[in-house]
């Protein structure tokens, strides 16, 4: 794994490592986490346990032990002349398990490619993983690429060369049979977004429904609205994240797994924010501030009746996501700093993809206030 480090020997090297009551458990000092401590093979492996705290690296130590365990076995299945691909989706499904830096959802996601590879794979877990060939791979990949989505084809041939990759990593072939497996290009879905109008509209109608969760629905679809929050950031957002001082709201998605960066962002308050934080703490005084401020996590099924009603094209949490930015690139909010807002990591390149065609038809409608016509008339 990345992680893995060969274990050295040197005086300096032990005084920055502590010795714990459990066996193959330490800690570094320095940093204060904690590492597994295995011997693999005759050499000494460091692997990190991703924590600082004891309880949670003693669980985690048993997941990498059992990870190890099974190398060894399939190495020993190598020498013994049985290597059948089964047994490298055992291994790469226990050293998924043990990687603590993978969040459950991107988990439970792999998962699901690896359905979808071997169900139309039939014969791949019994195949010898070293006489799975490239060609073998190929027609597969040119069944799969006519029953699966852009997305799902590249992400599965994704996850079948991690797999091969795990195979060469622990002896159990020296080549990745999937390594040329080519991509296929994913068209960009084309954002249909609600006019300002229409956007109030919607609000309006989910919130005319007398009965059932319409009022707090027609909340969350305008909290998403005006902060371009993910659906699972938005319901985790309280009281005491909320900053009307400074007008900002600290975003730091789910307790355990936080955001989907990982990072805890601070994206500012509009002006229709503002109204709508203010309208509801004003009505929920009494709530701490440890409470949640959304009483919903989902609004979908008011968006769509309401889409419907309204005869517009349906819109999804996500959209009001682009809805935020398509709105922040209108009024001249540059790209690289809406994509900061929306919590991306690479600068902006993603949202000037998305986004991009917005920033030149607002650069054209901008060239067109600029004139020399001033100026002339004082020469003259």
């Amino acid at each position: 794994m990345k992680h893995q480090k060969h274990e050295p020997a040197t005086p300096a090297a032990s005084k920055s490592w502590q010795k714990t009551p459990y066996a193959n458990l330490v800690r570094y000092v320095p940093s204060g986490a904690y590492f597994a401590r295995i011997r693999v093979g005759g050499k000494l492996i460091r692997q990190s346990l991703k924590t600082k705290v004891l309880t949670v690296a003693k669980l985690r130590l048993g997941d990498v032990e059992k990870v190890e365990r099974s190398n060894l076995e399939a190495q020993a299945k190598l020498g013994d002349g049985d290597a059948a691909v089964r047994d490298l989706v055992k291994l790469w499904r226990e050293r998924m398990a043990a990687d603590h830096s993978v969040k459950p959802r991107t988990k439970t996601y792999y998962e699901e490619r690896l359905a979808a590879l071997l169900k139309s794979w039939p014969g791949l877990t019994t195949s010898d993983i070293r006489k799975v060939s490239a060609q073998d791979c190929q027609q597969w990949a040119g069944k799969y690429a006519k029953q699966a989505s852009p997305s799902s084809f590249n992400n599965t041939i994704g996850l079948l060369r991690r797999m091969f990759d795990l195979a060469i990593e622990r002896g159990l072939r020296y080549g990745n049979p999937a390594a040329d497996l080519k991509r296929v290009r994913i068209k960009a879905k084309e954002l249909t977004l609600p006019s300002q109008d229409q956007f109030a509209a919607l609000v309006a109608e989910i919130r005319r429904v007398p009965f059932g969760p319409g009022l707090a629905s027609a909340d969350l679809v305008e909290f998403l609205a005006y902060g371009g929050l993910r659906k699972g950031e938005a319901a985790q957002v309280t009281w005491a994240d909320c900053d009307f001082k400074r007008g900002e709201i600290a975003v730091r998605g789910d307790a355990e797994t936080g955001t989907k960066n990982g990072e805890v962002r601070r994206v500012p308050m509009i002006p229709d924010m503002v109204r709508l934080l203010e309208r509801l703490r004003a009505a929920r005084q009494e709530e701490p501030a440890e409470a949640a401020v959304m009483r919903v996590k989902e609004c979908q099924g008011g968006l769509t009746r309401a889409c419907k009603k309204l005869r517009i094209a349906r819109i999804t949490h996500h959209d009001l996501r682009h809805l935020f930015a398509t709105k922040c690139i209108e009024s001249a909010v540059d790209i690289p700093t809406v994509s900061r807002w929306l919590g991306h990591k690479d600068g902006g390149a993603l949202a000037m993809k998305v986004y991009g065609h917005l920033r030149d038809q607002h650069s054209v409608a901008m060239a067109q206030k600029v004139t020399f016509a001033a100026t002339s008339a004082q020469i003259r």
